[in-house]
């Protein structure tokens, strides 16, 4: 792994922790780039995010970043690594840019995009609710299944705990407007809950081991597992990939012709190696942002 040569200060002041000349960071890039739905924008650079157990305001002018309500402890101990601070994005950037023309103008369109490490229980729910289904509707979603059983913070209410969600049922779960998804997410709850299916040791397991896991989950497919695996599990060689994602790399790299996921996938592995999840976001953002392989 590439590790974050510290050019970066950080201090605590009022109830804040400041980021001083933070390099390959932009909050809106960051969140709008579909890894995360616990967001709600407040300016062009400020941000409210619920994550962690947390509830956070992100403000930035260029490269200072404000952290608040936090203490540097809090800092060092959740969002220094939720923010995968000590990662050197330029080294990254540099080498899945190497040779490709497509890559660098996705760069250095959206170069402050950084993969968040998120709580792998939260994150896998999210995107079992968020298969066919749109951003907005993703979000009120997950609201409203927090107001219903999750803890209050800040005026902002958290993600659900296990032990929080463990006697719902799919009736419950319809009334909040999740339709066919219930069931995925009942047999998720249940699963985890009861110890069949483990996030505990996950770090102990294979991609492929823990992929296989992981699809024993009613609901989960590919997209869903390599989302969770890419966004809170730190496999950053997985190259999650739906229908439009697919046709973006149809575009960008298979000169337009049809290509099955498990060509692109090949493709992924061989060209982005174990940073190939790192490409994904860059061409996801650049491409959704352009309108390429729209139709």
């Amino acid at each position: 792994m590439i590790y974050y040569e510290i050019c970066m200060q950080s201090y605590e002041e009022d109830g804040k922790v400041i980021l001083e000349n933070v390099s390959n960071f932009n909050i809106k890039e960051i969140l709008e780039c579909g890894q995360c739905f616990r967001f709600e924008k407040i300016d062009e650079l400020e941000y409210r995010i619920v994550a962690m157990g947390k509830v956070l305001n992100i403000k930035q002018e260029m490269n200072r970043v404000e952290l608040y309500p936090c203490s540097m402890k809090e800092y060092e101990e959740i969002w220094y690594n939720y923010f995968d601070m000590d990662i050197n994005y330029t080294a990254v950037k540099n080498i899945i840019s190497k040779d490709d023309i497509i890559m660098k103008k996705a760069i250095e369109f959206a170069g402050g995009i950084r993969i968040l490490n998120q709580d792998p229980y939260e994150c896998l729910l999210s995107f079992i609710i968020s298969q066919n289904n749109n951003i907005p509707r993703i979000k009120g979603i997950i609201a409203n299944l927090s107001q219903k059983y999750g803890n209050q913070e800040q005026g902002e209410f958290l993600f659900p705990t296990l032990e929080q969600l463990k006697d719902v049922t799919e009736e419950d779960l319809k009334e909040l407007k999740v339709g066919f998804r219930a069931k995925y997410i009942k047999d998720c709850i249940d699963k985890l809950y009861s110890g069949e299916v483990s996030l505990k040791d996950i770090d102990s397991l294979s991609t492929s081991e823990l992929l296989k896991r992981l699809l024993t989950i009613k609901g989960v497919g590919q997209k869903v597992a390599d989302c969770s695996m890419l966004f809170s599990m730190k496999r950053r060689e997985v190259f999650p990939t739906d229908v439009w994602v697919k046709r973006v790399m149809e575009q960008l790299y298979f000169n337009g012709e049809e290509t099955n996921i498990k060509e692109i996938h090949k493709f992924a592995k061989e060209k982005w190696g174990d940073l190939a999840g790192y490409a994904q976001q860059y061409l996801f953002y650049y491409a959704r942002s352009m309108k390429i392989g729209v139709k």
